[in-house]
Formats: C-alpha cells, structure tokens, sequence
C-alpha cells in the first residue's frame, strides 16, 4: 500500500506523512514548494514537484509508484485571507480538488481521504455542530472547500473511488517530538501566543472582538492537536481499506476555548505574563465553533492522545523555541 499525500510540505501535510513514517507506511509526499523536515529527510522520502493541475503527470506518477490511496491536504485555508484574495482559495481548493480526484480516478486509486474544514458550516444553527447541519459557509475560504467537497464526492464515487471527508476544527500545535511544526507566518491564534511567548513577536496579543456571546466575550474554537488531526487521516484511510464506505466526519475534541483560555494557557506554561490588547472583531469569524466528534468516534478507530489545551500550548511554545534557537545559530 503506497499513499500519497498531496500539500506535503505544509504544517499538516509534514505530520501526516510522520505518522505515515511511524506507523511503517509506504507514502510519496507531492507539492509543488517546500521542504521536508529533517526527520523525513534520509528516510527515502522526497518532495516531488508536481501541480495538481498536472492531471497526465499525476496519473504518471501514480501508476508509477502503485499508489493505492491518497491524502489531500489543500493549499489553502486561512478564513481571513480567503476575504481578501478569494480567488486564490477557489483556484487551490476547488479547482486543485477537480484536478486531483479527475487524476486519481483515471489512474485506478481506490481511497481518498479529504481533508476538510469546518468553516463549510459557517454560523451554525446549533453548537455542537454535528455533520448533519446544512452547510453554510461565509467566507471564500469555507464556500471552495464545500464545493470541493461535493466534487470529490460526485466525481469519486461514479468512478469507484472510497471518500472520507474530515472537518477538521482548528489545528494547532507541533510534533510532540519536535520534528515538525508550523512555519512562516501564522495562520491561527496559537501559533501567534506562541510567538509572543518566546518573543519573536515584539507586540501584544490583539483580542478580536470581547463582545461576543461567549461566557467571556471571546470568541471560542475547538482546538485540536494537529498530530490527532493526522492520525484521524490515517485511521480514516485504514478505515476505507477495510471495506468502509464513504462517510463525512467532524475531527475535533467537542470541547472548545475562548481566545482568553489560550492566553492564560500560555501563561501557566511559561509563568509570564502575556501581553494583551482589544481589537475590532474579524470578518468572518463565528463567536463558537465546537465539533460533534461522535460520529467519527464510533466510525473510525481514533482516540485522540493530545486533547489537553496547555499541551498543545506547550508543544506550539517548545517549537517557536526551537525555531528561535535555530535562527539565532
């Protein structure tokens, strides 16, 4: 069994292919930018530069290699971004999507794993927001996905093809090991405490908006360790290859944080005082997000092993060190 994994290089797609590698998987890592982290370096793996508008050389490659399963990870996904450059997210997640599952069909793969978001939701009708609400995404970076989930679905299942597509929440964290973590600029709160934290950002943390109606006034999301994020992808690929059929799942803990929560987390992990001040709330930012994680609980065999917030804080925090240290040599 060969997967590939497509968006290789980005903060998921580098702790997918560490738990492939963990758990003894044959995987092939394709993007068209980006290096692999050290860890994977030297273990056979390389990036190969392939767009996913390239349909004639993925299907190249992928008979090439036997591959039977693959793991999209889109190259886009920040909600704030995708207001300000919507066809960016529609070009990468929409269409990059059509391309890739047009390749995976002609070139006779047989699972494919999806990796979602929950921005399709929108503002939920109702928290937990379980997979049955109807979709209603607000920004361009919620709407390319939903539409590229329906794709895959259409276009898959009338060539064969086995889906799970995974919502995941809000990712966050880094390798538990230290082998990989997120890079460059931010992309979710997290990252920017831990930045903070260890003082590669010089400035307060900025809270969006305190008027929403959340028990503090801050907006909530269901952060979850982005390594139970990949095993999710990996025990859904398992799931397919034991005959499961095609199904639609949240990836969260069912349990959510304010943006407070996360400063006061990393504040008991470093005991220092993190700096703060208000700001105007964002465009496109719901005041709850928390996932209805029963389903994917009783379909897949997944137990998150990192669902405690100062670990994710911790680990975020430890990587940021790591970076600093590095640049400072």
């Amino acid at each position: 069994m060969v997967i590939a994994v497509t968006g290789a290089s980005g903060y998921l797609g580098t702790h997918m292919l560490l738990s492939l590698m963990d758990a003894g998987l044959d995987f092939l890592a394709i993007d068209r930018e980006g290096d692999l982290p050290e860890a994977l370096q030297g273990k056979g793996a390389a990036v190969l530069d392939v767009a996913l508008e390239e349909t004639d050389r993925l299907v190249e490659v992928f008979k090439e290699h036997g591959v039977t399963g693959v793991i999209h990870f889109p190259g886009a996904g920040s909600v704030p971004k995708s207001v300000d450059d919507p066809l960016t997210f529609y070009r990468n997640n929409t269409v990059g999507a059509l391309a890739l599952i047009s390749a995976c069909s002609r070139a006779g793969v047989k699972h494919f794993v999806l990796s979602s978001t929950a921005s399709v939701y929108g503002e939920p009708e109702r928290i937990p927001i379980s997979e049955e609400q109807q979709l209603n995404p607000i920004t361009p970076s919620g709407a390319s996905m939903a539409m590229a989930e329906r794709m895959v679905f259409d276009v898959g299942t009338s060539n064969g093809l086995s889906i799970v597509t995974l919502r995941y929440f809000n990712a966050a964290g880094a390798d538990p090991e230290g082998r990989a973590g997120e890079l460059g600029k931010p992309q979710h709160l997290i990252k920017v405490v831990a930045q903070i934290a260890v003082g590669t950002r010089e400035e307060a943390l900025k809270i969006n908006g305190r008027d929403y109606q959340t028990p503090d006034g801050t907006a909530v999301r269901d952060y979850i360790h982005v390594t139970d994020i990949a095993e999710a992808h990996l025990c859904a690929l398992h799931y397919l290859v034991a005959g499961g059929e095609s199904v639609t799942l949240n990836a969260g803990y069912g349990q959510g944080a304010s943006v407070l929560d996360v400063a006061y987390a990393a504040e008991r992990v470093t005991g220092k005082t993190l700096p703060q001040e208000d700001g105007p709330r964002r465009v496109g930012d719901p005041p709850l997000l928390i996932a209805d994680n029963a389903a994917i609980r009783s379909r897949l065999d997944w137990t998150p092993r990192y669902d405690d917030l100062d670990f994710i804080v911790r680990s975020a925090i430890s990587w940021e060190q790591q970076l600093k240290d590095k640049s400072a040599s």
